[in-house]
């Protein structure tokens, strides 16, 4: 999450709010800035919602899908058959790591200019390589597609064939009239323009159904509460769950080790107020159009978004984190207005509601978790206080060693596109600006496919599960619109392996498929260090290995003879 952020929204700001907003003072990122930022913004989700843990967990009986599937996967380790499982997993885990490791090694020697190595691997043809479709070899995203459900690999791919293969091609075709021919593809008020506000309508029709939705759902639970004050719909099959009906000796014995590490409500209450007084009277400091008047607003509101969002996730383990994100970009973008840094307090303003809203929703299901294994609760938010506080220099440390290392992060096109920076900077700037800056039609295409997305989410929910599970998600589809339709295929492939691996032996991909898939991301990703430190000692790749047409290695070859 926090890794995410920093990509999506701190070199935002730091690198791109000169352009914007003529910030003078932020035009070169620090290291030091990020640090003390999540520093600020970072803990006082943890505080939020301390106090409703009781309610949450024991009263109410929220379900938390993830957090006790994890409780469950926990409890099995303890066992004599999961222990011998585990075993098995980790061996799994360790080969596929070390044979991703490798491979990451073994490309970049490939890699000694622009467009080299087997990341610019034509596979489905040049042409299909113009337009980003190809298999880039990448171990990440075959262990994503492993993990990530068949329909979510699916929507990914069909949406890379929608906009990748017909729609931007016929686009492209009206250059010169929707947009003006002398425009380069990256520029705002051309093509990239209807890549990036397209793919933002649908993340905003998606994000708003099931803000609307869970909002409904939760309104509901509390309806039904109030009328009847022993049940609350929460079980897995919709029904009450009845409040009065007899405890067993397991949630006795659960309840009583859950209540008895209490965490003082003072520290809860006193600790949200001081975090919220100190970045009330710090975050200016470092974004000065950032007031502490809208850090105040923020920090009002916030706890109650961070509940229904909490409440939302232990009915339907959905968090819409970044959806209470991209409303205060608007909210709060619009307010401060154009001529006084609205994109950067957008921006700021999202990245201080995220951090609440998500990390109180997290805190929740882990609370789950510690409850259903018998965890000491005060014990796992000391845990989780040490972890963040962890994040908070790691995670900018990280990300300063992709921003030094690699020159082109964040560029359409590149090894690292970082998409959501585009995305929630785009939406900063409509927010802003308006709609006069988009291309021809773009307005009219963003409105079709906010419908869409709308209409495509409510047919999921209508139609019988049999139908409803071959539907793609409007979320999962914009992703390609922007970046392309590479690891779409990278993921397909990764889903296919699963879906053969399961029609052989079922059990075992159950078992393992998770491991296998982990190793080739862990892998892949842990080399990205040595590749760094290659980098930053100048050290170059040997060979470029790049693909040509008949006709350009012609050319190539009149040239070299002459």
């Amino acid at each position: 999450g926090f890794g995410t952020y920093l990509f999506g929204m701190s070199e935002t700001i730091a690198k791109q709010a000169t352009e914007a907003n003529n910030a003078q003072n932020v035009k070169n990122p620090h290291i030091g800035w990020m640090i003390g930022f999540l520093f600020l913004v970072s803990f006082i989700g943890l505080l939020a919602l301390v106090p409703l843990r009781k309610i949450m967990i024991v009263d109410y009986k929220l379900t938390y899908p993830s957090g006790t599937a994890t409780a469950y996967l926990i409890n099995g380790f303890h066992t004599p058959e999961g222990a011998k499982l585990a075993k098995k997993q980790v061996k799994e885990l360790g080969k596929f790591f070390l044979f991703s490791f490798v491979w990451g090694f073994f490309q970049w020697f490939y890699t000694a200019g622009d467009g080299c190595g087997f990341q610019s691997f034509p596979t489905l043809g040049l042409q299909a390589y113009k337009n980003r479709f190809y298999f880039d070899f990448s171990p990440t995203y075959v262990g994503v597609g492993m993990i990530c459900p068949h329909i979510v690999n699916v929507s990914v791919l069909l949406g890379g064939i929608l906009s990748w293969g017909i729609m931007w091609p016929l686009i492209r075709n009206k250059k010169g009239s929707w947009y003006a021919a002398s425009l380069s593809e990256t520029s705002l008020h051309g093509l990239q323009g209807y890549r990036v506000f397209i793919s933002i309508a649908l993340i905003l029709g998606d994000g708003l159904y099931n803000f609307v939705k869970v909002l409904i759902r939760t309104t509901a639970g509390f309806v039904v509460m109030m009328k009847k004050n022993s049940t609350l719909p929460v079980s897995n099959n919709g029904s009450p769950v009845v409040a009065t009906e007899a405890v067993s000796f397991d949630d006795e014995r659960r309840t009583e080790l859950f209540l008895k590490d209490q965490i003082p409500k003072t520290v809860a209450f006193g600790g949200y107020v001081a975090v919220a007084a100190v970045s009330i009277g710090t975050l200016p400091q470092i974004f000065p159009q950032l007031k502490w008047y809208y850090i105040l607003v923020a920090y009002v509101f916030a706890p109650v978004l961070a509940f229904c969002n909490a409440y939302g996730a232990g009915l339907t383990d959905w968090s819409l984190a970044s959806t209470y994100g991209k409303l205060a970009i608007f909210i709060f973008g619009a307010w401060a207005g154009a001529s006084n840094g609205g994109v950067l307090v957008g921006l700021a303003a999202c990245g201080v509601m995220m951090s609440i809203v998500s990390t109180a929703s997290d805190l929740m299901q882990d609370f789950k978790t510690g409850y259903l294994t018998l965890a000491s609760p005060r014990s796992m938010f000391v845990s989780q206080v040490i972890g963040t506080a962890m994040g908070c220099v790691i995670a900018p440390c990280v990300f300063w060693l992709f921003y030094k290392a690699f020159a082109d992060i964040g560029v359409s096109g590149t090894e690292y596109p970082a998409p959501y920076a585009i995305v929630y900077r785009n939406m900063a700037i409509l927010g802003v600006d308006g709609f006069s800056s988009l291309p021809k039609h773009c307005l009219t295409l963003c409105y079709i496919f906010f419908a869409a997305a709308i209409a495509i989410n409510l047919a999921r929910d209508l139609a019988p599960s049999k139908v409803a599970r071959f539907i793609p998600l409007p979320m999962a589809m914009a992703i390609p619109f922007y970046i392309g339709s590479y690891f779409a295929i990278d993921m397909f492939i990764g889903t296919v392996i699963l879906f053969v691996w399961e029609m052989v032996n079922k059990a075992k991909a159950e078992a393992f498929a998770p491991a296998v898939a982990s190793g080739l991301i862990c892998g892949d990703g842990i080399w990205t260090l040595p590749q760094s430190i290659l980098a930053l000692a100048k050290v170059k790749p040997p060979i470029c290995m790049k693909f040509l047409s008949r006709s350009v290695n012609a050319q190539v070859d009149g040239f070299l003879g002459n």
